[in-house]
């Protein structure tokens, strides 16, 4: 399991950094600029913000500077300030060496849009948002999906059957776009049971999740349920599964101790980087909604070519998709015990 463990960390540090040059240097070939805005700004003003900002240094030195800001730990002994502790993600202060000394790591740098804000800020700030809806959204899907897709395995070709695919295949069907607004519309408008809008003040936090979540689990519900049935009809027709049945036991013991558990195999892939999609917010709902996630950020993000954005969201998404798919690896050896790592 060490060896396991010890090979996937190196290829996460290889894949990190070959993510990080891919993504610095296509974000330098695409037209346009941070600084670009429709009345052209002055020669010299355009100069000072790339100086600032360290745009006026070479392609590999700018891609160096900023991948050592993330990397390397920095122990700073300036007075710090109530809020210079958001410009980093990791910022553990030392009393041993005094008030004003502090370990700092993971610093993703300033936004070229948001005067007086860091990256780190808008992290710290939204990401959490982002994350929280993610994992309801998951939590929503997986309790839709899964027992839709037993029953319908279950039932084969009978009516339970036929509703729950025609569940999925609508799920599938129907774009969050459309689904979203029309949620909005019942629940919120005519039935006025939960927010239209992001509204934590009124509502209280937890039912401005609920809409939101149930719109993007829906429709990985479907996804889910589709995938659990296959998984589910085929682990059935398989020799141990007979084998168990002729030995007497009951049949709710061969479903959940020996076909379903095996059946989850295929759905805990998905479920990787379904999640790693998820809490890293998505565009969509966020807008829908007026939910302040990272979703949001990251595609104006691109439209206004704020690198710093861009990078720090590409990389954090990179490693909670590596981390996740980590996790999926050792939730096979839970499920199957023929499954080794050695």
């Amino acid at each position: 399991m060490m060896r396991f463990l010890a090979r996937r960390f190196l290829w996460m540090v290889v894949i990190m950094f070959a993510i990080s040059i891919i993504t610095f240097f296509l974000m330098r070939t695409v037209p346009g600029g941070p600084f670009d805005r429709e009345k052209p700004l002055p020669e010299a003003t355009r100069k000072n913000l790339a100086e600032k900002y360290n745009l006026d240094a070479s392609l590999p030195q700018q891609y160096l500077d900023y991948m050592g800001a993330i990397i390397v730990p920095r122990l700073t002994v300036e007075k710090l300030k109530p809020s210079s502790a958001e410009n980093y993600l990791i910022n553990i202060p030392l009393p041993f060496l005094g008030e004003e000394t502090a370990f700092r790591w993971m610093n993703f740098g300033p936004t070229f849009t948001k005067r007086g804000r860091s990256v780190n800020d808008i992290f710290i700030e939204n990401l959490p948002i982002s994350f929280n809806l993610g994992i309801a959204a998951l939590i929503v899907a997986c309790a839709i999906g899964i027992p839709l897709g037993v029953i319908s395995a279950l039932r084969r070709n009978t009516a339970y059957d036929y509703f729950g695919m025609g569940v999925a295949i609508l799920g599938v069907s129907v774009p969050v776009i459309i689904s979203a607004p029309l949620l909005q519309y019942v629940v919120g408008v005519q039935m006025g049971i939960l927010p239209v809008t992001w509204n934590p003040d009124k509502w209280g936090e937890f039912q401005n999740y609920l809409l939101p979540a149930f719109t993007l689990g829906f429709v990985n519900a479907a996804l889910i349920a589709r995938l659990t049935r296959a998984s589910l009809l085929q682990v059935l027709n398989e020799d141990y599964i007979r084998t168990a049945r002729a030995k007497g036991l009951p049949e709710r013991k061969v479903i959940t101790l020996h076909a379903l558990k095996n059946s989850m195999i295929p759905v805990i892939t998905i479920l990787g980087p379904l999640l790693a999609a998820l809490v890293t917010g998505t565009f969509v709902v966020e807008t829908t909604f007026g939910i302040p996630g990272m979703g949001r950020y990251f595609v104006t993000s691109i439209t206004a070519r704020d690198y710093t954005v861009i990078m720090g969201t590409i990389l954090l998404y990179a490693l909670f998709l590596i981390i996740c798919n980590m996790f999926v690896d050792l939730m096979y050896a839970w499920l199957d015990p023929r499954i080794r790592f050695d």
